[in-house]
């Protein structure tokens, strides 16, 4: 009797055991899932708050586009302009939600009012600019091993200069799209080149140390071969030796500016000054040089307190703008007997070009993703400063006042003096550039088929048609 009350009490106590440890769960798993509800409702609580945050800075941005509207003498509603904004860029539409939403998120409502406001005017003016510029790729330019530093453009003839990381120098024919000569006379990467304002002459500048003077006279007149008639396949036959496919090498300069006086490092850049009897020249020695043509002698030496990156000088007076590493560009007199220099500290980076307008400005480009326009008699301060999403190569100016810049960022912009943007040039997977643009220029030849060229580190050169409204 008394062994099976024991046995009953131990079976109670075992099953009451059982009882306690399943309870216990129970309450940990209705504890969790209280702490899952209470997380969910958090979220979902913080969820709405962005989301009002969004509208609000929505709302925000549609007022302040309708200010901007009436300030500028156009009232459209909202939802004409929300659909003016999907028609200039479908993609513009999405990801400018995500984008407010975001600066609802990591900055102050004032810091987004001003952010938005800068937004709203790069959109509205990259509208306009695509209903009234019309710009295509018509000639490419292909020939190089390696990325191309620099293009430039001959006046009065249709044909262009390249210089290449490769150590080669090209001019090309404009309308044939091939090399006429090739030069090779430098023993390091061609950073720089420069036609002659009047003469057949070329100004290159490389990283052996030296800039060379070389004979650039090319029959640019010969046609391009075009179609496969059997009559050219006849001439072919008849004339093994293709004169138009025959690239001539030039490998010995005129002149060559090198020696103990000379830069100690990589010449980065070089210019002629009018009249062509005199030339500049930028290193990374952190000097520039000018020199005087017909002696090969240094005339004045230039400094600044880091590497140069740029050096270009006026179209028609003795002035010199040299740009440098030590986010400065220096302005330099040569009109008097003794040079005056003005240092100009606008840029808070590098500055990778300065170049001078028809109607005495200076643009300057800088790796802090900005471009600054000057005035010549007072530029205490820039007149106009165009901020961009991308660091700025060596620009170029056209006669009639459009800027292009090319971006490390593989694009290519056009802006105005006032620093409004005329166009942004199309790059798809099939055209535009595929790495880096470095360089462009203009060509101010009337009817000419390319009246801009770009170039960069994909190793190749582009033609470019702009068709610029009247009012630009």
């Amino acid at each position: 009797m008394p062994l099976d009350s024991s046995s009953t009490m131990s079976g109670k106590s075992s099953k009451m055991s059982k009882r306690t440890s399943r309870l216990s769960s129970l309450i940990e798993d209705s504890s969790s899932v209280s702490n899952v509800a209470d997380a969910r409702a958090r979220l979902h609580l913080l969820f709405s708050q962005i989301e009002k945050e969004f509208d609000l800075l929505y709302l925000e941005n549609i007022a302040l586009q309708e200010k901007l509207d009436s300030l500028s003498g156009n009232q459209p509603t909202s939802e004409r302009y929300h659909q003016e904004l999907y028609e200039a860029d479908p993609q513009t539409s999405k990801s400018f939600k995500s984008k407010l939403g975001a600066a609802g998120n990591k900055v102050s409502q004032s810091k987004a009012s001003h952010k938005l406001r800068a937004q709203t005017s790069r959109i509205v003016s990259s509208f306009k600019a695509q209903q009234s510029v019309v710009s295509s790729i018509v000639r490419n330019f292909s020939g190089h091993k390696d990325g191309v530093w620099q293009v430039t453009a001959k006046t009065g003839q249709p044909i262009i200069g390249s210089a290449s990381a490769d150590h080669t120098c090209c001019i090309w024919g404009v309308e044939s799209g091939r090399c006429l000569l090739q030069y090779q006379g430098h023993s390091g990467s061609v950073n720089s080149i420069k036609f002659h304002p009047n003469k057949d002459l070329v100004l290159t500048a490389s990283g052996d140390g030296s800039a060379h003077i070389w004979q650039g006279a090319v029959n640019w007149e010969v046609p391009s071969r075009k179609g496969n008639s059997s009559e050219e396949e006849l001439d072919d036959e008849d004339d093994p030796v293709d004169e138009r496919e025959r690239v001539d090498v030039l490998r010995t300069p005129l002149c060559e500016f090198s020696g103990p006086n000379s830069h100690t490092s990589v010449v980065v850049a070089a210019d002629w000054l009018p009249g062509g009897d005199q030339i500049v020249t930028a290193s990374w020695d952190r000097s520039a040089i000018l020199w005087d043509v017909e002696t090969k002698e240094p005339v004045q030496s230039l400094n600044h307190d880091c590497e140069l990156t740029h050096t270009s000088s006026h179209q028609s007076q003795r002035l010199v703008v040299t740009a440098s590493r030590d986010s400065t560009f220096r302005l330099w007199d040569f009109r008097d007997a003794i040079p005056a220099v003005s240092v100009f500290q606008g840029h808070t980076e590098s500055v990778t070009s300065a170049v001078f307008t028809r109607d005495d400005k200076v643009v300057s480009g800088s790796d802090d993703r900005t471009v600054k326009i000057w005035e010549l008699r007072n530029m205490r301060s820039a007149l106009t400063t165009i901020r961009t999403d991308s660091s700025v190569n060596r620009l170029a100016v056209s006669n009639n006042g459009v800027i292009a810049i090319p971006h490390d960022n593989r694009h290519i912009r056009l802006f105005d003096l006032n620093g409004q943007r005329v166009a942004r040039l199309p790059r798809t997977s099939r055209q535009g550039h595929r790495r880096m643009v470095s360089s462009v220029a203009w060509s101010e030849d009337i009817g000419a088929t390319c009246n801009l060229f770009s170039c960069g580190f994909d190793r190749v050169v582009l033609g470019w048609s702009i068709s610029l409204p009247k009012e630009n």
